[in-house]
């Protein structure tokens, strides 16, 4: 045979053994026996071996690479990736639905989808080849996991259209392919694999490639994430069918609904139906469909308005408690916590529950010794659900709150509408151990090699007295500590030096103040973002955010989006507190710096904030809000001499006069409409 017909028999091998790997891996359909795909794919590596040069990345052949010998390189992703929140019951479901409805307009569709349990990763493609896999990372980075990713036999390694796309999905263990290798593992005398989820992220995490091609993973693709087709996608629907036209496998098992009930419906019908599926799902996506709606909602700081995860509910067990011990948070909470004999529940094995408080322990009688059913709450937290009474022998002990600290000996103090014990000793190790693990966390100040032991370690050999110490810690600090050789000191040094350039609502959520989490603290720097003064280099310092705090009055935090009156106070003392001004001043003179690069303002943004007061004669008040919010305005339910604009309806309240005497500009209907119509036609 000469080169030509060599390259000639090559091509079509090729183009052979794609077209059967579709049929049976994304079709589900047999056009040869499985055999005789294997005795083609056999005689391809032949002929390639023969003619090397004819050898391409995009061959059959090549989805086995060769192994790899160190970490792997991180990635940037074509454009951040979002996390879904999750939802546990029905009625939160239609919560999410009922706050969304407010600010849409017209018949709302959604499309529901299988949460595949499995591995989230991203397929590029160039010139419709397979180029590179990336793991889900953090959002913005990913690990290549090209070598082991392209193995899949499911996923295809040329497209049907030569174009530039991304496209992500689940990568997953099939169960039979799960049980076939846990017999493998049982039959070598090795430990079986606790679930299929943990070991597909495992697998794909392979050094060599060829481990991952034995365990014949599975993928499915439901998202698009760089488009050089020229489909049209308007909806949630085109971009599975674009999907499948392109040749990427989808689960066909998706369903449009045109209400809430049957959102509903769908999610107890596949919430029974789970275990006769051939791979685990622990849930249902659900989306609104249109990308017009899509737009209108937006984003919160990590997720997506419009679309849900509902988990189904959480698997059960029974465990016995041994003991009830107490843990201090950051903030001095004081949080009972059940001791368990270690249980497996949902592919884990756990031995601590939250008991969250005393008023919970009363309710449901817990006592040490009783027999409970435990679940996960949202398949991550374990809790208590409830005491099995009939297994009670008489000889359970009832559970009563100290009145100190269990680490500092200090009162502990229950405030009027408090479910929760706090230590009265601000300077308490447990609340200073706590407040250090959490700035040093991987969403606050993200320093590696900063655990809850070292710490510890820390703490107890005097290197530190609080958070702002670890941002002065030098080598020449660590040199005579337990197990700090050369290597790990200075990567932990690089790591804070690292991070002491950090975002803005990073640094906020990295200051532990109680109630503010990270959605919330993300709309807090949303709003200062514009106040703080900045330095000429565009870095913001820590006591400039003290200093705009300062001038902030409790109303104007209160009003912030999903503040109010609780979480404002809270926010509004924390800053009037010298404490904090010194700690601020100490973070600052160890070197922390603050940017507002993470804080992305809208393309359509009117940076401006409205109420709305009387009867509108075109629109109903949610519509207008959703108006609003479509151009990145805010809508706030009180007036302020923040307020920019008070748009008046028939028969004003109260809020008319209160705008006028504080100097707010007050809107008709009509120049309220023009205004959004201007800056429509604006930002085209």
């Amino acid at each position: 045979m000469d080169r030509a017909q060599a390259k000639e028999r090559i091509e079509k091998l090729k183009a052979k053994i794609k077209d059967l790997n579709y049929k049976y891996f994304v079709l589900n359909e047999s056009e040869v026996d499985e055999s005789v795909r294997d005795s083609l794919k056999r005689d391809l590596i032949e002929m390639e071996s023969q003619f090397p040069e004819f050898v391409t990345p995009n061959s059959p052949t090549q989805r086995v690479g060769a192994t790899l010998s160190g970490k792997f390189a991180k990635v940037k992703h074509s454009k951040a990736k979002y996390s879904l929140s999750d939802v546990f019951s029905e009625d939160e479901i239609r919560q999410w639905y009922e706050r969304n409805q407010k600010s849409l307009i017209g018949k709302v569709e959604f499309i529901c989808e299988l949460k595949i349990d499995g591995l989230n990763i991203s397929i590029q493609y160039e010139n419709g080849h397979f180029k590179r896999a990336l793991t889900r990372g953090d959002g913005e980075f990913g690990e290549d996991v090209t070598h082991t990713v392209r193995t899949i036999e499911s996923i295809p390694l040329s497209l049907n259209e030569p174009i530039n796309f991304e496209a992500s999905g689940e990568v997953f263990f099939p169960k039979k392919a799960f049980e076939k290798l846990n017999q493998e593992q049982e039959a070598l005398g090795e430990e079986k694999f606790a679930n299929p989820r943990n070991t597909a992220a495992g697998t794909v995490r392979q050094l060599d490639p060829r481990i991952t091609a034995r365990r014949n993973l599975d993928m499915f693709f439901y998202q698009i994430d760089a488009n050089g087709s020229d489909k049209p996608i308007n909806e949630q629907e085109d971009i599975l069918k674009t999907l499948a036209h392109l040749g990427l496998k989808i689960c066909k098992l998706y369903k449009k609904c045109t209400s809430i009930d049957e959102v509903i419906e769908y999610c107890r019908e596949w919430h029974k139906k789970r275990d006769s599926l051939p791979y685990e799902i622990d849930g249902v996506v659900i989306k609104i469909n249109s990308f017009e709606q899509q737009k209108i909602l937006g984003h919160t700081a990590k997720a997506p308005k419009y679309a849900v995860a509902y988990k189904f509910p959480a698997a059960q067990v029974s465990s016995q408690i041994l003991d009830i011990i107490l843990q201090v948070g950051r903030t001095g909470a004081i949080t009972p916590v059940a001791v368990m004999k270690p249980t497996l529940v949902a592919g884990s094995t756990v031995s601590r529950a939250t008991l969250h408080n005393e008023d919970e322990i009363r309710k449901k009688d817990i006592r040490i010794g009783d027999t409970v059913i435990i679940q996960k709450a949202g398949d991550v937290i374990p809790e208590v659900v409830e005491v099995i009474k009939d297994l009670r022998t008489g000889n359970e002990k009832e559970f009563n709150f100290p009145e100190e600290c269990p680490i500092c000996g200090s009162p502990i103090l229950r405030t009027e509408g408090e479910a929760a014990y706090y230590c009265s000793n601000k300077n308490c190790y447990a609340v200073e151990k706590e407040k250090i693990i959490h700035l040093v966390s991987k969403k606050a100040f993200d320093i590696d090699g900063l655990g809850e032991k070292v710490v510890e370690q820390f703490l107890t050999t005097g290197l530190i007295q609080d958070a702002s110490d670890v941002f002065k810690l030098v080598p020449e600090d660590f040199k005579n500590l337990e197990l700090f050789k050369e290597k790990r000191t200075t990567n932990l040094y690089n790591a804070i030096e690292k991070s002491k350039e950090i975002a803005l609502d990073r640094f906020i959520y990295a200051l532990g103040i109680r109630h503010l989490g990270e959605q919330i603290s993300y709309e807090l720097a949303q709003y200062l973002k514009d106040r703080i003064q900045k330095l000429n280099s565009g870095f913001i310092l820590p006591t400039a955010l003290y200093e705009t705090m300062q001038s902030q009055t409790a109303e104007d935090i209160k009003n912030l989006e999903g503040f109010g009156d609780k979480i404002g106070d809270t926010v509004y003392l924390w800053f009037q507190e010298s404490l904090n001004q010194e700690f601020l001043n100490k973070l600052q003179n160890h070197g922390v710096k603050i940017t507002t690069d993470s804080l992305v303002t809208s393309v359509k943004s009117l940076e401006t904030s409205f109420v709305l007061t009387g009867t509108l004669e075109t629109m109903t008040r949610d519509q207008a809000k959703a108006l609003i919010k479509s151009q990145g305005g805010k809508v706030l339910s009180a007036i302020s001499k923040e307020t920019d604009y008070l748009v008046v309806g028939a028969e004003p309240g109260s809020k008319l006069k209160k705008a006028e005497s504080l100097g707010v500009k007050v809107l008709s209907e009509k120049e309220f409409l023009e205004l959004i119509e201007n800056l429509s036609t604006k930002n085209l």
